[in-house]
C-alpha cells in the first residue's frame, strides 16, 4: 500500500485544428501502434496530439502515423486522431500500443494541424474531409 503523495499532471488537448464539431459524433475507436510515432515530435509531453493524421497498418490492423513514403498501409491517410492519447506512463515507460478515437469525416484548419498532410493524403481524404 502506498500512502505517499502522488502528483499527476494532465495535458490540455488542443483541438483548434477543427473547423467545427461536424463529424465529431461519429468518431471511430482505433488501436495505435506507438512505434510509428517519434517521441520528441509527436508526443514531446507524453501524449500523442490530437489532429495527427493516421494510416491503417495492413498487417496488424492497428493505426499509425500517416506517411506517404511507407508501404505498410500507412501510405493511405484515413483520418485524424480526435483526442490526445497518453503513451508515456507516470513511471516513464512508453507503451507499445494504446486506444484512441479517429475522425473520418470533418472539416479541418490545415494551418493548425500538428503534422502537415501532403497532397496524396488530401486525395485519400477528399470525399470525407474538407481542408480550410
Amino acid at each position: 500500500m502506498n500512502l505517499g503523495l502522488i502528483t499527476e499532471s494532465f495535458s490540455q488537448d488542443k483541438r483548434d485544428w477543427l473547423q467545427g464539431d461536424h463529424g465529431t459524433d461519429i468518431a471511430v475507436g482505433v488501436t495505435l501502434d506507438v512505434s510509428t510515432f517519434t517521441a520528441g515530435t509527436h508526443y514531446p509531453d507524453g501524449y500523442i496530439k490530437s489532429g495527427i493524421p493516421l494510416g491503417k497498418i495492413t498487417a496488424s490492423g492497428k493505426y499509425g502515423l500517416y506517411d506517404d513514403t511507407k508501404t505498410d498501409g500507412r501510405q493511405t491517410c484515413v483520418g485524424f486522431l480526435f483526442t490526445g492519447v497518453e503513451v508515456v506512463t507516470r513511471r516513464g515507460v512508453t507503451v507499445t500500443s494504446t486506444v484512441g478515437s479517429m475522425l473520418v469525416h470533418c472539416a479541418v484548419k490545415e494551418s493548425k494541424l500538428p503534422v502537415a498532410v501532403d497532397a496524396a493524403g488530401k486525395v485519400d481524404l477528399a470525399s470525407r474531409v474538407i481542408f480550410v
